[in-house]
């Protein structure tokens, strides 16, 4: 017999930014990397002979936690990667459940119907991780071996293994960051100890704690943002009183606002209407986002021109998904970092952007007074 830890790996920046991250690679965000600690002290004690994880940055730190402390070698298994989502990958969350909600639910509640172009199905999805997981038992016969992959394949090969047909894997539901699941293998036929297991995690670090989106009937989120080009021809009168809206929060005041933003950003928008996009929650418009793909392309680095959202969708936890849209259009571009700059003034903006990672690599001087030139290393 051979005792698995199947975990699934901690929060990654697909997780953070609310986009659907199958084979798409990312890194661990700041919080992950707490949880990844938690897992640590969690087996600090634990006898374990080998570990293996999918060939991901998120999965391979994650793994770290078992395999570093215990000095024991890392095998990277491309069978344990998560379900290939096709031309789903890196798209927002929000836009499939909004413009393909059939599908979506399909994902979640009957996943043998679920097909989309490129996509991995459900059959192939459960051979492929059942095949892993019996390889990696037979090659440790008698061990306890820990595996790090991903939630919708472990959800997946649980719910097959618990005897539930595809209709019904919602009796399974979606794990935590790092969650363990304890496998038995025998002979073959695989047990389950125990599953969902995120009793490492304190509430500060839970995600599944503070949000409550994987135990609703629908398994939506209801935060999940899509973004789409924004006519700023037609819609002139509403950038400029958003753009004037932020220039107050930021300087206290509307003296030297000019609507030459709008002049820049309609020249942008000509040259890419991807650079200029409104962002959308449920069907709603609540947000914008403008990018200078020009600025700051000879050092590598994607400058964010303008984020925005109305004050009714501020405070609850939706602006970092302005941040993830960038990220994925600059990414695109082969780009190493995001840049923005913001008023020192603006302590709410500079404490967000701390938060999620951006540094301050120098200071200007603006019209104002001095202006934070913040950096945040993307993949």
């Amino acid at each position: 017999m051979t005792e698995i830890y199947l975990i699934r790996h901690a929060e990654s920046e697909g997780n953070l930014y609310r986009r659907i991250h199958g084979w798409t690679d990312g890194n661990v965000t700041e919080m992950g990397l707490k949880q990844i600690r938690a897992l640590e002290r969690r087996f600090e004690n634990v006898p374990i002979d080998a570990v293996y994880s999918s060939d991901m940055k998120r999965t391979v730190a994650t793994a770290s936690a078992i395999h570093i402390p215990k000095g024991l070698p890392l095998r990277q298994m491309k069978e344990l990667r998560e379900v290939r989502m096709g031309v789903w990958e890196d798209r927002c969350w929000g836009e499939v459940e909004h413009f393909e909600p059939e599908q979506a639910r399909y994902l979640s509640f009957s996943p043998e119907k679920w097909h989309v172009e490129g996509c991995e199905g459900y059959y192939d999805s459960l051979r492929r991780i059942r095949g892993a997981i019996l390889a990696i038992a037979e090659e440790n016969e008698g061990k306890t071996v820990a595996v790090v992959s991903h939630g919708s394949i472990i959800r997946i090969l649980l719910a097959a293994t618990l005897g539930y047909p595809p209709s019904e894997i919602n009796r399974v539901l979606y794990c935590d960051n790092t969650a363990v699941a304890l496998l038995r293998v025998d002979s073959g036929a695989i047990g389950i100890e125990y599953y969902n297991d995120n009793s490492h995690l304190h509430n500060e670090i839970s995600a599944f704690h503070r949000d409550t989106w994987w135990a609703s009937e629908d398994a939506k989120d209801g935060r999940d943002m899509y973004f789409l080009p924004m006519d700023v021809w037609k819609n002139g009168e509403l950038y400029l009183r958003r753009y004037r809206d932020a220039w107050i929060q930021s300087h206290g005041h509307d003296g030297g606002f000019s609507a030459v933003y709008l002049d820049w950003a309609r020249k942008r928008s000509g040259e890419n209407p991807n650079t200029v996009m409104e962002a959308y929650l449920e069907g709603v418009p609540c947000g914008m986002l403008e990018l200078a793909a020009d600025s700051g392309s000879h050092s590598g680095a994607g400058h964010i021109a303008f984020l925005y959202l109305e004050e009714a969708y501020r405070g609850k936890g939706l602006a970092i998904q302005l941040v993830g849209q960038a990220h994925s259009f600059y990414a695109k571009l082969g780009r190493s970092r995001l840049r923005l700059r913001v008023a020192d003034t603006n302590l709410p903006a500079l404490k967000f952007y701390a938060k999620y990672g951006f540094k301050t690599i120098e200071r200007e001087r603006g019209q104002f007074g001095d202006i934070c030139v913040m950096e945040k290393r993307i993949t």
